[in-house]
């Protein structure tokens, strides 16, 4: 998985040791997570902490519960982030679970294959799953989806 750190820099810090004890390579950082979407890399996720989520608020961030860990601050905790699924990713998502191909789930919703291909690649891309099973087991375990 390719992850993209957001925040002060000691902060980038303690995510950048956290994900690579997880094998996440990091391909950029950046101050903001304005700055991290205008460089346009390719990556999976964009890492976080809640104080600059909060900062550069209205962007759809959510916990991941990734590599959740007691900072021995004030019994705050530094969470890893990930950008949270729209209202449409959603709804392609439930379609995908229920094993429709994108012509069906196209027809379902009214939009074209290449607009249902775009979002199954950034469903995929923000849960960091590699394929379609892969990306329903995830939304399940995170409480996205129920079977």
């Amino acid at each position: 998985m390719r992850a993209i750190l957001v925040g002060p820099p000691g902060v980038r810090d303690r995510l950048r040791w956290d994900l690579e004890t997880r094998s996440i390579e990091v391909v950029g950082e950046f101050d903001t997570i304005v700055d991290a979407r205008r460089a346009g890399l390719d990556a999976d996720i964009i890492v976080s902490t809640p104080e600059t989520a909060t900062r550069d608020s209205g962007l759809g961030i959510r916990d991941s519960g990734l590599g959740a860990r007691d900072s021995g601050q004030d019994g705050d905790r530094d969470r890893v982030l990930e950008e949270a699924l729209t209202h449409r990713e959603l709804e392609v998502l439930e379609l995908l679970a229920e094993g429709l191909p994108n012509k069906g789930i196209a027809d379902r919703l009214g939009i074209s294959d290449q607009t249902v291909k775009f979002h199954i690649a950034s469903i995929m891309g923000k849960l960091g799953a590699s394929n379609r099973v892969e990306t329903v087991r995830r939304a399940v375990r995170r409480g996205l989806l129920s079977l």
